[in-house]
C-alpha cells in the first residue's frame, strides 16, 4: 500500500486549510503582542526608562515569535502554490513594505542602546513603532482585499496575470480591516504589558488597552456591516469534486451580494467565530479596566482567534477570490499541491510543530516574570 493513500485527498486538503489557519493564528497571537507593544511604545512610555521596560518585555521573545510567520509562508508555498504565486506577486509592494518595517525591528532593538543620546534613542523608538504599525496595518488591509477579491486571472495554461496596482489596495473596506487589525493587536499588546510590567507602564497600558478593545468591537462591527451591505461574496455554483486534481478553471463561480454570509446561514455553529471575537474583546476591555492581566490576555487571545477564524468561516471553501475572473478564484479543492506532497508535509509537520511548541513554551517559562524599572537601570543586569 502506498502510504499517502492512508488519508484521502479531500481530507488532506481540509487538514492543510486548517493548519494554515493555525499557523496564521500562531503568528497573530505570539508576534501580535510584541507588534502591539511596539505600537504602544510612544504613548505608554514617556521616559527612556519606561520605554526600556516595555522593550525588555518583548526583547527576549520577539525573534522566536516570528517563526510562525515563516512557517505560514512556507506552508502557503508548499501546500498552496497558486495562492503563494498570486498573493506574493499581487501584493508585492505591500509585502516589501512589511519586510522593510520588520527589518527595522532587530536593528532598533540592537542599536537603540548603542549611543546614550535622547535624539538617537527617540529615533530608534520611532523605528520600532513603524516596525509594529506598518505590518499590522498592512496585514489587515491584505485581508480586506482578499475578501473584496484580487484582480488576477489565469489563462488556459494556468499562467497568472495580475491587473491590480498598489493604490488599488487602499479601498475604504480594506483600510477599515487594517484599522481592525491595529486596534486588535494594540489591545493584545496592552494585555501583555499588564502581565509583564507594573506601576506607571501597567497603568497607562491598561487605560489605552481598554480603549483599543472597545475600538476593536466597534470597528469589527462596522466591518461586518460593510461586508453585508457593500461587499459581494463569491459562491461556487458548479459540482465540486474534493478529490480531483488542482485546476481552478474547471469550476464556475458567481458573485452575489451577501455571499460571504452563506456559511453562517447554512451552518449556524460558524457564528461562534464572530461571537468569540466580540466576547473576547469585551472581556479584555473589562479585565484591562480592572487591571487583571491574565484575564485581559485571555480575552484578547480569544478575540483574535474569533476575528481571524471568522474570515475563514465566511470564505470557505474559497481561499482567494478573483475579481477579474471569478472562475479563476482559488479554493480549497482546486489550488493545493499533490496528494503525495500534502501527505509528506503533514508527516514533517506532525514531527516538528510539537517540538517548536514545546521549546517555545519552555522559553516563555524560563523568561517569565515582570520587568521592573530596577531591572533596566541596574548596570549589572543585561537588558536593552
Amino acid at each position: 500500500m502506498i502510504l499517502h493513500t492512508l488519508i484521502d485527498y479531500e481530507t488532506l486538503r481540509l487538514i492543510w486549510w486548517g493548519l494554515l489557519g493555525v499557523l496564521l493564528l500562531g503568528f497573530a497571537l505570539t508576534d501580535g503582542f510584541d507588534l502591539g507593544t511596539a505600537m504602544l511604545l510612544p504613548f505608554v512610555g514617556r521616559t527612556d526608562v519606561e520605554r526600556r521596560v516595555m522593550i525588555n518585555t518583548i526583547g527576549p521573545v520577539w525573534e522566536g515569535n516570528q517563526v510562525w510567520l515563516i512557517l505560514a509562508g512556507g506552508a502557503i508555498f508548499a501546500a498552496w502554490p497558486p495562492l503563494y504565486a498570486v498573493s506574493f506577486s499581487g501584493f508585492y509592494l505591500a509585502m516589501f513594505a512589511v519586510l522593510f518595517a520588520l527589518i527595522l525591528r532587530p536593528v532598533g532593538f540592537k542599536y537603540r542602546s548603542k549611543v546614550d543620546s535622547p535624539r538617537w534613542r527617540s529615533g530608534w523608538d520611532t523605528a520600532l513603532f513603524i516596525g509594529g504599525f506598518v505590518p499590522t496595518l498592512t496585514f489587515g488591509v491584505a485581508v480586506g482585499n482578499v475578501m473584496l477579491g484580487v484582480p488576477f486571472r489565469l489563462d488556459a495554461d494556468l499562467r497568472i496575470f495580475h491587473d491590480g496596482t498598489f493604490l488599488g489596495l487602499l479601498t475604504p473596506f480594506a483600510l477599515l480591516c487594517g484599522l481592525v487589525s491595529v486596534a486588535m493587536l494594540v489591545m493584545h499588546g496592552a494585555a501583555w504589558l499588564q502581565l509583564k510590567t507594573a506601576g506607571t507602564v501597567a497603568r497607562r497600558s491598561a487605560r489605552l488597552g481598554a480603549l483599543a478593545a472597545l475600538a476593536t468591537i466597534a470597528l469589527y462591527a462596522v466591518a461586518g456591516l460593510m461586508l453585508w451591505h457593500t461587499v459581494d461574496g463569491y459562491r461556487i455554483t458548479s459540482p465540486v469534486d474534493p478529490g480531483s486534481y488542482s485546476n481552478p478553471l474547471r469550476k464556475t463561480v458567481e458573485v452575489v451580494a451577501g455571499g460571504w454570509f452563506d456559511n453562517y446561514r447554512q451552518h449556524g455553529w460558524t457564528l461562534a467565530a464572530p461571537a468569540l471575537g466580540f466576547a473576547g474583546a469585551l472581556l479584555a476591555a473589562i479585565a484591562l479596566a480592572a487591571r487583571r492581566g491574565a484575564l485581559a490576555f485571555a480575552g484578547s487571545t480569544l478575540s483574535i482567534i474569533g476575528i481571524i477564524t471568522s474570515v475563514g468561516a465566511s470564505m470557505f471553501p474559497i481561499i482567494l477570490p478573483s475579481s477579474a475572473d471569478p472562475r479563476a478564484s482559488l479554493s480549497v479543492w482546486d489550488a493545493s499541491s499533490s496528494h503525495l506532497t500534502l501527505f509528506i508535509m503533514l508527516v514533517v509537520t506532525a514531527i516538528f510543530i510539537p517540538i517548536i511548541v514545546v521549546y517555545t513554551s519552555w522559553v516563555y517559562r524560563v523568561l517569565w516574570g515582570r520587568v521592573h524599572e530596577d531591572d533596566v537601570t541596574d548596570a549589572s543586569r543585561h537588558s536593552y
